[in-house]
């Protein structure tokens, strides 16, 4: 379906400039720490297609991967975000005994990237991003069959997809698009089936930046959420090593 483009006569929440729209960001300084930065500076790299991201809860993978593409999608009208992630947290119930079709069934799963826009932008500009599909939203379960040219791509919570959905995942992409895959080692809702640190580990290495694709980590010291969460999350982890 081709997308949509908005009219001329309609006033929205974006300045028209040339061939694109510009963003309303809350505010002009984020005050980003040096990790964080050192991320973002990955993502606005052309030369880099492919990004993979772990840290625990809380250390801004999802944001600092939205908000790279937002910067990117202000600048390039042509871009258009789409957010990929599982539904393995309805395992027990099946995605198909939740009422609606499948954009109403996998709403509510959409909340931790509604959360970060409404942090970053004005409530009318994710609005007006969703109505003219610069933002849209699909389950790695219905990925097959797709490609992707000319995206920006932000894969959340990929500790709950398999190595094969991962497999799946990387081949969909075509030229102009950029993939970020975000995941947390310490989290998985698919009981050890889990891909992601397989498939980190697998392109976390020289050869793998030469041809476009980055390894990046957060650890619990990166934890921007809350102090609370940082301590809580550095017991878990000495749990865990015990």
């Amino acid at each position: 379906m081709p997308r949509k483009k908005a009219s001329p006569s309609k006033q929205a929440p974006f300045e028209m400039k040339s061939n694109f729209h510009s963003i309303n960001f809350k505010q002009r300084d984020f005050n980003f720490n040096a990790k964080q930065r050192s991320l973002l500076e990955s993502i606005l790299d052309d030369n880099t297609k492919i990004i993979f991201v772990a840290g625990p809860a809380g250390s801004s993978k999802t944001y600092m991967s939205v908000y790279g593409c937002l910067q990117i999608m202000s600048k390039d009208f042509d871009k258009d975000l789409l957010y990929i992630r599982s539904i393995a947290e309805s395992a027990d119930k099946g995605l198909g005994s939740l009422p609606g079709d499948i954009s109403d069934k996998f709403d509510p799963f959409l909340m931790p990237l509604y959360d970060k826009l409404d942090e970053m932008v004005h409530e009318g500009d994710t609005a007006y991003m969703k109505q003219i599909d610069r933002i849209s939203a699909v389950p790695i379960n219905f990925l097959r069959g797709a490609n992707w040219n000319n995206r920006l791509i932000v894969a959340d919570e990929a500790q709950n997809f398999t190595f094969k959905e991962l497999t799946t995942l990387i081949t969909r992409i075509g030229e102009g698009t950029k993939l970020i895959i975000c995941g947390d080692f310490m989290q998985s809702d698919i009981n050890g089936r889990s891909g992601f640190k397989e498939m980190f580990d697998l392109f976390s290495c020289e050869e793998s930046i030469e041809h476009g694709i980055t390894s990046f980590k957060f650890t619990n010291k990166d934890i921007v959420r809350s102090k609370i969460l940082k301590y809580i999350v550095s017991r878990i982890e000495k749990h865990k090593s015990v």
